[in-house]
């Protein structure tokens, strides 16, 4: 269970501690907003599982990108440039 939630969880039950020792009486509402934590849990649990047993996704095929392409050819220029010894600082 990821720590946010369970923080969020523990700060739910102190407002509503701090209400019930104001309003006595109370019980139902306290009761209420635990079950609703509760449920709230429960379903993160679910999603988290249903994540886990998900499909891995396929690799898709070659992208094409344009931007990538002239990256790795300047990068070649420059090692080709480094290798004539063009430049003398590196």
């Amino acid at each position: 269970m990821p720590p946010m939630v369970l923080l969020f969880a523990y700060r739910v039950v102190e407002v509503i501690k701090i209400m019930g020792d104001v309003m006595a009486g109370q019980r139902k509402k306290m009761a209420a907003a635990l079950a609703a934590v509760s449920l709230y849990l429960q379903q993160e649990e679910a999603m988290a599982t249903q994540e886990q047993h998900a499909l891995p996704k396929t690799p898709q095929s070659f992208e094409f990108s344009q931007w990538g392409q002239s990256g790795r050819q300047e990068m070649m220029a420059m090692r080709k440039l480094i290798q004539l010894r063009a430049f003398t600082r590196f």
